[in-house]
């Protein structure tokens, strides 16, 4: 089967199912969308949010493994959505807006037209937002609202906050919070049906538009140059026949696969560092040094309790508080942040033989404004085989992300310590009593940390300047026409928050770019 479309999206995930429904806004444009997962409509288990966490490790995901870390946790494992909709299929749907300072930082960088001026109107148009901050988008497909502190436990994180400085506060209201804690917002309907990209800007028109055509089980393989280099099909694999099929674009080709697999497809179609893919065998089409170079992430600590009383037994989605902190003076953005879990959470501490509960609590702290990079790299010239992960956590020349996460660690217990936690904490599990050493409290986060899987940057946007930017400010890959990237991999950094709402900006934003608007 060869069929010919005007565009055609590679990863139908966050940012390339909004793209999808956005180019195929124009009746006399043609887009066809591949996804290599199955559908996930009318599917309650990724449909209703709180059961994410039965999502990890399961066949909805790729469960990418790491290669093994210098400095970090070697068995960690980075959870990357196979299914319609992505990782916002996938994810707990925290719900940020992108600081302005990071926005504004990527257009100072050279990224011209991603200012926060710029960029806030596409976020502001994908959502329909309860908050009430005059701002915020009422008429959007990503429904958001706030999450109700039912969660007693929650309430007292966020009053004990407040008595280290971290005053209660509401998120997305059109200022950066430096320092402060509260309940989050959520893409998640009122019956609490996750409003993912594919539930949002797909499941609505999927009957509509006969212009848009989506093709699930569809594995790219790579993708086809013409003689003057410019793409111009994709080949894939039909995971439901197991026949390759091919899909043909007129106009271009958009590569939407996620952080990982989308210089992956690059490097299997010739763009990446020449001397990697001629170890391959691989012809080089483009000597792209930049391609799975760059690779950022929140990296995440634990600090878990066993509960005095009885955890909340329902919740949106387990993980509904957060908190923010700088860790210097002067700081223009908070470079840390806690996720406040109401479950207990041994991933990656009941290896190490730390004590577990059923009844507990978490802080998780995060770096924010990380100095590790890392890589993603073929492990195999085979698209089946799995790319090679390399976060390479805590290897920044100067130990920033390690000081950092120690500030969070203590941070932590220090708001354990204090009143409006008294009642609720029986004992601290992780790391526990006995490690109280900076050395100590280091050994034991290099060995037990996690990741918030939030892999970016990999397919770096940048100006001509920059040898290393693998797309420029209009998301068209350098060295060939025909094809652009729009998902987590073009940004220059991670911003300091969940970024799952940034990822689908990205995709109203190139749709916009493509347009001409």
């Amino acid at each position: 089967m060869t069929a010919t479309f005007d565009y055609v999206v590679v990863g139908g995930g966050s940012a390339g199912c909004a793209l999808a429904a956005r180019l195929s806004e124009d009746p006399d444009t043609t887009v066809c969308l591949l996804e290599a997962g199955p559908s996930d409509v009318d599917d309650p288990n990724i449909l209703e949010l709180g059961e994410w966490m039965h999502l990890l490790d399961s066949g909805y995901d790729w469960d990418y493994p790491v290669e093994p870390q210098q400095r970090g946790n070697s068995f960690l494992r980075h959870a990357r959505a196979k299914v319609l909709g992505g990782c916002s299929s996938h994810n707990s749907c925290i719900a940020f807006w992108p600081p302005r300072e990071d926005l504004d930082e990527w257009a100072a960088k050279g990224c011209t037209g991603w200012s926060a001026d710029e960029c806030w109107p596409l976020v502001a148009r994908l959502e329909s937002n309860d908050g009430p901050w005059e701002g915020h988008g009422r008429s959007g497909p990503v429904k958001i609202r706030q999450v109700p502190p039912d969660d007693p436990c929650g309430a007292a994180v966020l009053e004990a906050a407040a008595a280290v400085g971290m005053p209660t506060v509401r998120f997305n209201e059109g200022v950066t919070v430096l320092e402060g804690a509260g309940f989050f917002q959520i893409n998640a309907d009122e019956d609490n049906h996750r409003m993912s990209s594919s539930h949002a800007y797909l499941h609505p028109i999927l009957e509509e538009r006969s212009n848009l055509e989506v093709r699930v089980s569809a594995w790219a393989k790579q993708i086809r140059f013409d003689d003057d280099r410019r793409a111009t099909a994709v080949d894939y694999l039909d995971s439901a026949t197991f026949h390759y099929e091919s899909v043909t674009a007129r106009r271009e080709i958009i590569a939407s696969s996620g952080a990982i697999d989308t210089p992956k497809l690059l490097m299997l179609s010739g763009i990446g560092p020449g001397e990697h893919l001629r170890d391959f065998g691989l012809d080089v089409l483009v000597d792209s040094p930049g391609v799975g170079a760059n690779l950022d992430d929140h990296v995440e600590g634990l600090v878990m309790w066993e509960a005095a009383k009885p955890m909340v037994t329902r919740s949106t989605q387990w993980w509904e508080a957060g908190l923010f902190h700088r860790t210097e003076p002067g700081l223009d953005r908070p470079d840390l942040m806690m996720h406040y879990g109401s479950v207990p959470f041994d991933l990656n501490t009941l290896r190490w033989g730390y004590p577990t509960t059923e009844n507990g609590f978490c802080l998780t702290p995060n770096v924010t404004r990380g100095r590790s990079r890392g890589t993603v790299r073929l492990r195999t010239r085979d698209f089946r085989d799995r790319a090679r992960v390399d976060p390479r956590y805590f290897t920044d020349a100067e130990d920033h992300d390690m000081h950092v996460m120690l500030t969070g660690v203590k941070l932590a217990r220090q708001i354990a310590q204090q009143p409006a936690l008294a009642e609720w904490i029986a004992r601290e599990l992780a790391p526990g009593p006995d490690a109280v050493t900076d050395d100590e409290l280091v050994d034991y986060i290099a060995k037990t940390h996690n990741t918030v899987y939030h892999p970016a940057c990999t397919a770096r946007m940048g100006p001509d300047s920059d040898p290393d930017a693998v797309v420029d400010p209009w998301l068209r890959v350098r060295g060939v026409d025909g094809l652009r990237v729009a998902d987590a991999s073009i940004m220059p950094f991670l911003p300091a928050i969940n970024p799952n709402i940034t990822v689908m900006m990205i995709g109203e934003k190139c749709a916009d770019l493509i347009r001409g608007r």
